[in-house]
């Protein structure tokens, strides 16, 4: 696909606005997983050697467009030096503004400052065409970096592309060449692992992937609506009774178009849900009324791994069980050590995202097994359902100051 990149920009000694996502897990003030910070060192050491003055933008969880202390972006600034090597990065009180516009122009060349939370400002997520400009008003140039935020039509996603030069960062651009190449140039047959509670929540999902993919496995709570519709006893086990007829309909889609569905066979159940509870293996036939379904049984392990040993190309969204609460997180542990032995052995490229999915396959062990994974969450989802993303689009249209190059 054609989008602008960091090439296309003359950024060298300019002010360089870099929309980021620092939304990362934090626990007392300390971040507890660092993978979307590494991330971004790639467009920010490219910056820092152009000698760029950079301001970096960002959200954090959803204050509701007020200042909200706990949701502040200042316990960030350590995380981005220490993954900088120790580079001093300064911080501004708010991202608009006389403090922002003071905090800006004090910059020197190679110089970084993260601006305050943008979600402070409702006026962010309503995607007010001010705003961006007084955020645009900033800088010179505009770069975008935050795939898993391109989703959403907000201000500094959509907004500043108006009224600067832009271009995708490194990882944008990596997202986007990757995830655009699963439906382009895959190699067939393509099969999914989708998990998760609901269909409900991915309903568009699995509709476009029953229409593109070969196989499609489907674990987790959203499996148990779909043997509900079997007309399976589930017990007290998570289900959406409402969906029956949508679990049925996606079916028979699939089935018409010659996608295989594979649901479990043999369900790990609990009569207690906790950490350790005693549990057993029963058949999707056996499920006791005062039992809970919280993992995949050994069989079905073994019927997804054949059904993966035919595919040339996977992507997985969603744990396949109750992975958070040992030891309910085995089938989710093995299924991700089965794709990633496949993907070591080149005989799979395997693509994941997903904020549940990330978590899973780090506490598996296995994140670096797989041939890609996604920052994105939301994003990653929409991208798979076949939607474009408001922040892509901005990018595909984006003017750049000079003659954009043509990229595959």
């Amino acid at each position: 696909m054609k989008f602008s990149r960091l090439e296309d920009v003359k950024v060298a000694g300019k002010t360089v606005l870099l929309r980021i996502d620092l939304n990362v897990p934090m626990q007392g003030g300390i971040v507890t997983d660092t993978m979307r910070i590494q991330r971004l060192l790639p467009t920010l050491n490219y910056l820092i050697k152009k000698k760029c003055r950079i301001v970096l933008l960002s959200h954090f969880d959803r204050p509701g467009g007020k200042f909200v202390p706990s949701l502040s972006l200042a316990p960030l600034v350590d995380a981005v030096s220490q993954a900088l090597g120790g580079r001093k990065i300064k911080f501004g009180v708010d991202c608009i503004g006389p403090a922002a516009e003071r905090a800006v122009a004090g910059l020197q060349p190679g110089e970084i400052i993260l601006l305050e939370n943008l979600r402070f400002h409702p006026e962010e997520e309503k995607g007010d065409a001010r705003f961006a400009r007084e955020l645009a008003s900033l800088g010179d140039v505009f770069i975008n970096d935050a795939f898993s935020a391109s989703h959403r039509a907000h201000a500094s996603i959509t907004g500043i592309a108006r009224y600067l030069p832009t271009a995708a960062g490194r990882l944008m651009e990596e997202e986007l060449d990757v995830l655009s190449s699963i439906f382009s140039d895959a190699k067939k047959p393509m099969g999914a692992i989708i998990g998760g509670s609901k269909i409900s929540s991915k309903l568009a999902l699995l509709t476009h992937l029953t229409r593109t993919m070969d196989v499609v496995i489907i674990g987790g709570a959203m499996a148990n609506t779909f043997l509900l519709a079997q007309g399976y006893d589930v017990g007290k086990s998570i289900c959406e009774p409402s969906m029956k007829a949508t679990a049925r309909r996606i079916l028979r889609d699939a089935e018409k178009k010659h996608c295989r569905i594979v649901l479990p066979t043999d369900l790990v159940v609990v009569s207690q849900f906790k950490e350790h509870a005693p549990c057993r293996v029963v058949g999707v036939d056996a499920i006791p009324s005062t039992h809970t379904a919280v993992d995949v049984g050994p069989y079905s392990l073994q019927v997804y791994r054949e059904a993966l040993q035919t595919c040339k190309t996977v992507i997985w969204n969603g744990p396949v069980g109750a992975f958070e609460t040992s030891p309910f997180d085995a089938s989710t542990i093995n299924l991700a050590r089965i794709v990633g032995k496949l993907t070591g052995e080149k005989k799979l490229r395997s693509i994941a995202g997903g904020g549940d999915t990330v978590a899973a396959l780090t506490h598996a062990g296995m994140a670096d097994s797989f041939s890609y994974l996604s920052t994105a969450g939301g994003a990653f989802l929409e991208w798979l359902e076949g939607k474009t993303l408001p922040g892509v689009a901005a990018l595909m249209h984006a003017k750049t100051g000079r003659k954009t190059k043509a990229h595959g």
